[in-house]
């Protein structure tokens, strides 16, 4: 009887571990198929050649570290290419060496930033580092600070941004600044007034500016608007009200498509010492590019989430 039992369960185990096995295939070859899908199939090449640059000029002065880039770049590339199913246009225009990427900014938190870097990273080519300039106060936060600086953020300061190009990074701006992320959803895609900065910048160091027009960011949060006490209070540049986030999982932005617009490079000349009213002629032309682009990809979309 003993011996029966042995052998139905031998029987067991002979029928089952190849079932198991299939399964355990399965597993493995819809991770690596998830893999492929998100990383693509020459994700370490495209990390290697990063490195290579920066072993050539001898490391970063800001503290960027490719290897934590790296690390965040496969998180990031869950929102790329997952959540918010990025569509790219025209990133072919970003021309090698230095150059100033110019966008329109929202969402309360930077994501469109590293959906901006990401693609910067994923669909160029070659892939690049996007050294994007974030508000000063950030350098006031502990841990955030040093993670944006390993994976390549930079305090917007006119002498880091020098800095930046004079190596031949590629600079993110967003010249609207905070003014961009407290606006209410009922001005989403309006553009606030452009900072002069950016310009005197592209005059100084001679920088081409490829203009980038983001859009699904600003309805990824539904803000109603924002409250002026508050910030000033707590030491935030804003309080914007976002009532998704009193929701069970509300601090998750909405899964908005993302399309990114990147025009053809524009270039100017002059003194980056002329009066406002000089600098802000040739600013108003960035804007309004990156306005034109705004109405085209609305245009264009099937929808928000679409």
């Amino acid at each position: 009887m003993q011996r029966n039992a042995l052998a139905r369960l031998s029987d067991v185990a002979q029928s089952t571990l190849p079932f198991l096995a299939r399964v355990a295939h399965a597993a493995t070859r819809a991770r690596d198929e998830l893999r492929l899908r998100l990383l693509g199939d020459d994700f370490e090449e495209r990390v290697r050649s990063l490195q290579r640059r920066y072993t050539t000029l001898g490391g970063d002065p800001f503290g960027f570290d490719p290897e934590t880039a790296r690390q965040a770049a496969m998180v990031v590339a869950v929102f790329h290419r997952l959540y918010f199913r990025t569509e790219v246009f025209g990133i072919e225009h970003v021309p090698p060496g230095r150059a100033l990427l110019i966008a329109n900014h929202s969402g309360q938190i930077p994501i469109d930033a590293a959906i901006i870097g990401s693609a910067m990273f994923y669909d160029a080519r070659p892939p690049r580092v996007t050294r994007a300039m974030v508000e000063k106060w950030t350098a006031t936060l502990p841990f955030v600070s040093a993670f944006f600086s390993r994976v390549g953020q930079v305090v917007g300061l006119q002498e880091n941004a020098v800095r930046l190009l004079e190596m031949g990074e590629l600079v993110l701006a967003f010249p609207e600044g905070m003014r961009a992320i407290s606006k209410p959803f009922a001005n989403r895609y309006q553009l606030e007034p452009f900072g002069h900065g950016f310009m005197r910048l592209a005059l100084r160091t001679q920088t081409p500016i490829v203009p980038v027009a983001v859009i699904g960011a600003e309805e990824q949060y539904l803000s109603f608007g924002n409250i002026e006490w508050a910030a000033k209070a707590l030491g935030l540049p804003s309080f914007p009200v976002v009532p998704q986030l009193l929701l069970p999982g509300g601090a998750m932005p909405l899964p908005t498509k993302y399309r990114l617009h990147f025009g053809e490079p524009m270039r100017f000349y002059g003194d980056p010492d002329d009066d406002e009213s000089v600098i802000g002629d040739k600013v108003w032309l960035v804007q309004q590019t990156i306005n034109d682009l705004l109405r085209r990809g609305l245009r264009e979309r099937r929808g928000v989430f679409l």
